[in-house]
Parts: structure tokens; C-alpha cells; sequence
């Protein structure tokens, strides 16, 4: 029985399995490389693109080649002047005539990728997601608005095109011939000439054959209508899904006088990312800037970050001010709301509590997600990095994140941290159980 290969797909002299086994190897390649310079880059750059250096090792495909300490070859080389039969040829890099000094040697580094913004951001969050990123009524309702395409038989009077339709009509006539009505004006007037002269013979058989043929035109009209339904056509509209999944990111953040610049220069790093990585998964994305110390208020980006303000720290201001928000102008059953705090962790001795209050009350409940990020000190993230022990408003956060499965809490000490606390904030996890 014969046995067909079907080869179409691949390119000439190469193997379709080995080539997909290249590109595999490459983009884990393009995913380390971009991690690596993005941890050890500013963050600005993650929204730029990049040129990331493939190395040659494991890029290249299998292949099949002679042993040369096998088999019995003779060849015949013209010009030779300097080996005898029985010598060794060295290969080019390995000594002898065809060695060649390290300076023009090639690199480790044979090429480069050069990736888009867009290229970088795909393999960064390629393996991230957002627990519950849409709610289930999202994903089982979608809206659709209605998109051109093209035109129908069928369809509602109100969609006929009248310019398909007069243009279909008019080929049809005239692929059939249907008289046209200068002709029958023709006649009538022909007949209105004789029938003013007087009678004879040759008269009244012209006359006779006239009104014969203009029978016969007025039949045929008849017959071949000036607009047939086989010429209408209908505007046809497909419905086109719309996402409308829309999102809004609160970004609190304290800015009493313990918050300094490098703690909030760590916090608007931390939202920054935030809110790409939001913007790339909805449609619509807002964003809300809460500001705190004793009171809170909603503000501008720019009075968020760079305005300062004296006072204490009342945390539970923040929550409140963001629940009144949520109230007014975010309702849940329409927003994927998403929440994310940055502090240093110092707070008001008894609002704590008050704070714990509010998560549980109602906030947890229409927050699809809660990330909350303590910015420590670099001397001090070898001692509270790995442990439990901090301040009041960290225990009390502890509390909630043991109950809520969509509250998360890290610390960052340095702006190395803030990449690693991302992904484990945001990386894939199985199903979470719904809390009671």
C-alpha cells in the first residue's frame, strides 16, 4: 500500500517538526532575556521595545552529515600546494591556515530579535492572569452592535438599498430586452400621423401592423417588470460581539510625611504596571487616584504623586472615600472593580480595626481583586520580608487576606521587587473557592 507524506507546509530542505522545535526554543529564550533586562532595566522601558541577543547554542536545527573518520573518500583538490595525501584539513577557528584570531571570531550572540512594544508586553504577561479576571455574567452574556456586510435577498424594508436594487433592476432589463417607453412613444405617434391621413389601403395595413406590434411591446412591458423582486436587495448587518467587560483600578496610597519619595516613587511603579496590565485585558479601563493621610480625597494623577500634604494616617478614610466612589459612579453589576494600595504601613493606633470592617462589610464583596503592597525599608526587608511580624495595618490586612481568596498582600523593599511581587500577586492559580 503506498504512503503519501504530505511536505507542502515545509519550507525547502528543512523539517516542519524541527523548525517548530527552533521557534519553541527561541521564544523561551525571548521570554528569559526579556525578564532579565526588565529586572535589571527601569521600569519605564517595559512599555518600549527591546532587542534581545539570541544565543547560537540550541538554535540550530539537526542535521545529517558525513563522519569524517569513517568511509573512504578520495577528492581531488586544484591548486594544492601544501598537503599530501594522508593529511589532516583544519577547519576555520580550530589552528592551523584556517584558524582566525579571537578578535574576528563570531560572537556567542549570533543575532538579535528586535521586539515591538507590543512583541515585549505579550511575552511578559504571557503566563499572568488575574484571578476571576471577568465575572461569569460577562462571560456567558456578550453584547453585540451590528457590523456591514454586505447586502441580502432578504430583509426588512427598511434596509433596501435602493442603489443595488435600481442597478440589479436595470441589468435585468436589459438582458431581456424589455421595451423601453420612447419606443411605444414611437409608435403612438406613427399611428397618430396615419390616422390623420385619409384611408387606403396600404394606410389601414400599416396601421393594422403598428397597433400589432405595439400589443406585443406592452405585453412584453408587462411581462418583464420595471422592478422585480429577484432585484431588491436588503444593507445585511451581522451582529459583531462587543466586549463589555470595563474595569476600574483605585489606586490608593499614603501621603503623610512617612511616605517619602522613594516609597512613592516604588507605589507609582507598582500602579503603573497595574493598570498596563489591566488596560491590556479591557476595553474600557479607568483609573482613580485616592489620596490619604487623615482625611482622604479623590485627586488628579500629578496632586497624587508629586503634591505633598501634612497630617496623620487614617486608613480607613481611603476605604471609605473608595466604597463612596464605588456607590456613586461604579456600580458593580457593571464594573470589574479592582483596588490597589501601596503604604508604608503605619496607621492611626485604633483604625485598624476600622479598617478590617470595611473589607469585610462590603468592599471585598465587589472588588474583583485587592492587591495591597507595603513599601519597607531596604535595611529592614531581611528581617519583615519573610515573616509575618510588621505593623498593625499589615496583621490586620493578614486577617482579611486569610478570609478573602481575591485580597493579596507583599512587601517591597527595592525596585527589584516590585517585578517578582507582580507576578506572585498576579500569576496563574487554580480556581479559587468562594468564601462563605
Amino acid at each position: 500500500m503506498p504512503i503519501f507524506i504530505d511536505r507542502r507546509l515545509n519550507p525547502k530542505d528543512k523539517n516542519l517538526g524541527n523548525r517548530q522545535r527552533f521557534l519553541r526554543r527561541a521564544r523561551e529564550e525571548l521570554k528569559r532575556s526579556i525578564r532579565d533586562q526588565i529586572r535589571t532595566g527601569r521600569i519605564a522601558d517595559v512599555d518600549s521595545g527591546h532587542a534581545v541577543p539570541m544565543p547560537h547554542r540550541g538554535t540550530g536545527e539537526p542535521t545529517f552529515s558525513d563522519a569524517r573518520d569513517s568511509g573512504r573518500r578520495q577528492h581531488i583538490l586544484p591548486g594544492n600546494r601544501t598537503f599530501i595525501p594522508g593529511d589532516l584539513v583544519p577547519k576555520p577557528g580550530q589552528g592551523g591556515a584556517g584558524s582566525s584570531s579571537p578578535g574576528n571570531t563570531a560572537s556567542e550572540d549570533d543575532f538579535r530579535f528586535v521586539l515591538s512594544r507590543e512583541e515585549v508586553l505579550d511575552l511578559f504577561f504571557e503566563d499572568l492572569e488575574l484571578p476571576d479576571l471577568v465575572k461569569l455574567n460577562l462571560k456567558q452574556i456578550l453584547a453585540f452592535k451590528p457590523r456591514r456586510a454586505g447586502f441580502a435577498a432578504t430583509g426588512s424594508p427598511t434596509n433596501i438599498n435602493v442603489g443595488r436594487t435600481m442597478r440589479n433592476s436595470h441589468a435585468r432589463r436589459i438582458a431581456l430586452g424589455r421595451p423601453k417607453q420612447p419606443e411605444l412613444d414611437a409608435i403612438l405617434l406613427q399611428l397618430a400621423k396615419l390616422e390623420s391621413t385619409p384611408p387606403d389601403a396600404a394606410t389601414r395595413e400599416s396601421i393594422l401592423t403598428l397597433r400589432e406590434e405595439l400589443k406585443r411591446l406592452e405585453r412584453r412591458r408587462k411581462r418583464i417588470a420595471y422592478v422585480d423582486p429577484v432585484d431588491i436587495r436588503f444593507n445585511r448587518f451581522d451582529p459583531q460581539p462587543v466586549p463589555n467587560a470595563s474595569a476600574v483600578m483605585f489606586c490608593l496610597m499614603d501621603v503623610s510625611g512617612s511616605m517619602g519619595e522613594r516609597e512613592k516613587d516604588l507605589a507609582k511603579r507598582f500602579f503603573v504596571l497595574l493598570h498596563l496590565f489591566l488596560t491590556r485585558r479591557y476595553e474600557r479601563t479607568e483609573i482613580v487616584f485616592i489620596r490619604h493621610t487623615h482625611e482622604a480625597q479623590e485627586v488628579d494623577e500629578e496632586t497624587f504623586f508629586y503634591c505633598t500634604q501634612s497630617g496623620g494616617t487614617v486608613v480607613s478614610t481611603a476605604l471609605e472615600e473608595m466604597q463612596r466612589i464605588i456607590e456613586q459612579r461604579y456600580p458593580a453589576t457593571e464594573w470589574n472593580i479592582y483596588a490597589a494600595q501601596a503604604s508604608d504601613g503605619d496607621n492611626f493606633a485604633t483604625d485598624s480595626q476600622r479598617c478590617i470592617e470595611l473589607l469585610h462589610g462590603k468592599l471585598m464583596r465587589l472588588c474583583q481583586y485587592f492587591a495591597y503592597v507595603e513599601i519597607i525599608d531596604e535595611r529592614e526587608s531581611h528581617i519583615f520580608g519573610s515573616t509575618e511580624n510588621g505593623t498593625s495595618l499589615w496583621r490586620a490586612y493578614s486577617a482579611v487576606e486569610q478570609k478573602w481568596p481575591n485580597f493579596q498582600m507583599r512587601r517591597i523593599a527595592a525596585p527589584a521587587d516590585i517585578y517578582p511581587v507582580f507576578r506572585q500577586l498576579f500569576a496563574r492559580q487554580p480556581a479559587m473557592a468562594k468564601s462563605a
